[in-house]
């Protein structure tokens, strides 16, 4: 046995109080935050970004894949990383890092220069959501790292509603290199805070090998799979050779990557932690309420601005409600965390979030703004009973030494089923439009009649024409949107009785995160 291995763990430092912690706490949250809004901020912002880099829109959309590629690929690297260089260290690194390149990004004068930029900043910005989540529980008492994880929930849940409501008003009425810009003031901040509040709180250093092989794998298979879902409907997915090639790169490039991960000595991530039953199985409920979730989240704005001439501001609007509730949920979640069996209150926030998307079947086109708004507002109230209790019960499954790696590979696994959840919802909703657009074209009843009083009121068949197929369009729409929300609806539901397969386990947190 080595004299660093023989040598007894440092007993972990004593949690922060009063104000000191919950000014730290703030700092932290915001920056978890800051990283998370930059996952949709741009979204909206892809014509302004294409016509003031004179490029086409489909090259401007590259601003928001070129960082969520860097993000799922970094994310997961957590651990490993925290272990390598120390928790706070590379948290601190980290936070810098994303607020240059966010400046840099902002700079940017052509897309090749942006694209650049947005996956530096996206490596970087990646592992402060595990890492956030780590520390926020440490420097919290037992007792309330209930409330930490709610803390951490809300931020991370809030987050990517609020970007494009955001990224919108900056764009309209700003610049979108303010989008980038905006970060800086709060990296200032948190860094400040935080490097002078959290020193005592860095972990102990284990200087392992680099896995080079598994890094290059990861790259290889995580890449290819993001790249295939960010562009794979504007290539007609696997009509497309580019996108099969992605699915094929992706699929060995992952199997390769796993095997690799599993018989190293010294893995980049440490997939071992899948052996406890606890953490795989909430991270399997996880993936499928955010697949589930995401779903929901994409295409109601894409269904209000098709549909009902919804503005982008419009639709965001009608959307944020959610977070209403999300915040103001997440510390009561957290508080009944130890007081009571945390898979009752996951079951029933999740089975609530099930009822709600089934309430959206009621929708039509003549739904009025509070009939739409409603639902957003309630599914607030389920979020945080699931996500905080699901993420507890995942990372109270493993040993203290694994929390900050558990935290990053349940935080990929979050985002990357989100991102499937909303390609798998785009792509069915377009071709069930189709499919229900042929069925309502074949049961109109007397449509030369309809035609010809359209024509007795002023207007040419071609106009006439054109209002009949645009009703059927939204009608179309409508109905495939619904079909959807309820196979949403649905899965929650069975995500919810799977809960029940996931042990009990002590929620209250580890003392730190690497001892």
């Amino acid at each position: 046995m080595s004299e660093a291995e023989a040598a007894p763990a440092p007993a972990p430092p004593e949690p922060l109080t009063g104000s000191t912690l919950w000014l730290t706490a703030f700092t932290m949250a915001l920056a978890n935050f800051t990283v998370v809004l930059d996952t949709t901020i741009a979204n909206v912002s892809v014509p302004h970004i294409a016509g003031s880099l004179a490029i086409a829109p489909a090259q401007g959309t590259w601003a928001i894949t070129s960082y969520s590629v860097a993000d799922a690929i970094s994310v997961p690297l957590a651990g490993w990383l925290a272990m390598r260089f120390g928790t706070v260290r590379w948290f601190l690194v980290s936070l810098a890092g994303f607020g240059l390149f966010s400046l840099l990004c902002g700079l940017s004068q052509n897309i090749e220069s942006l694209v650049l930029f947005r996956v530096l900043q996206g490596f970087a910005g990646g592992p402060l959501m595990p890492l956030s989540q780590a520390l926020l529980v440490v420097i919290f008492p037992p007792k309330q790292r209930g409330a930490a994880v709610g803390l951490w929930a809300a931020t991370t849940t809030a987050a990517p509603i609020l970007g494009p409501i955001l990224g919108g008003m900056i764009s309209d009425n700003m610049s979108w290199h303010w989008i980038f810009f905006i970060n800086l003031p709060v990296v200032a901040l948190c860094f400040v805070v935080i490097s002078r509040m959290m020193k005592r709180f860095e972990t102990t250093i284990a200087r392992q090998p680099i896995d080079v092989i598994g890094f290059i794998l990861l790259v290889i298979g995580i890449g290819a799979f993001q790249i295939m879902l960010d562009t794979g409907r504007e290539h007609d997915w696997f009509e497309s050779n580019q996108i099969i090639a992605l699915a094929v790169i992706a699929a060995v490039g992952t199997a390769a990557f796993i095997i690799w991960e599993l018989t190293d000595d010294h893995p980049i991530v440490d997939i071992r932690i899948f052996r406890h039953r606890g953490f795989a199985m909430a991270t399997g409920v996880v993936s499928l309420v955010f697949g589930s979730f995401f779903a929901i989240v994409v295409l109601t704005p894409l269904w209000l601005q098709s549909t009902l001439g919804y503005t982008a501001s419009q639709a965001g609007n009608t959307v944020a409600w959610i977070g209403v509730m999300a915040v103001g949920m997440a510390p009561i979640a957290g508080l009944l965390l130890t007081r009571v069996d945390p898979r009752i209150t996951v079951s029933a926030g999740v089975a609530w979030l099930g009822v709600v998307a089934l309430m959206r079947t009621t929708w039509s086109t003549e739904s009025d703004y509070f009939a739409l708004a409603l639902p957003h507002f309630l599914t607030g109230i389920g979020m945080p009973f699931f996500f905080i209790g699901l993420t507890s019960l995942a990372l109270g499954s493993v040993k203290d030494s694994e929390y900050v790696s558990a935290a990053g590979i349940m935080s990929f696994v979050r985002t990357l089923c989100g991102a499937i959840g909303a390609a798998i919802a785009t792509s069915s909703w377009e071709n069930e439009s189709r499919h229900v657009r042929t069925a309502l074209v074949d049961s109109l009843n007397d449509a030369d009649a309809m035609l010809q009083k359209m024509q007795g009121a002023g207007m040419s068949a071609e106009q006439a024409r054109g209002v009949i197929e645009r009703m059927i369009d939204v009608q179309a729409a409508t109905v495939a949107n619904l079909h959807i929300y309820s196979t949403a609806g649905i899965l929650f539901l069975i995500a919810a009785a799977a809960v029940w397969l996931i042990p009990r386990v002590n929620v209250s947190g580890p003392a730190a995160p690497g001892h």
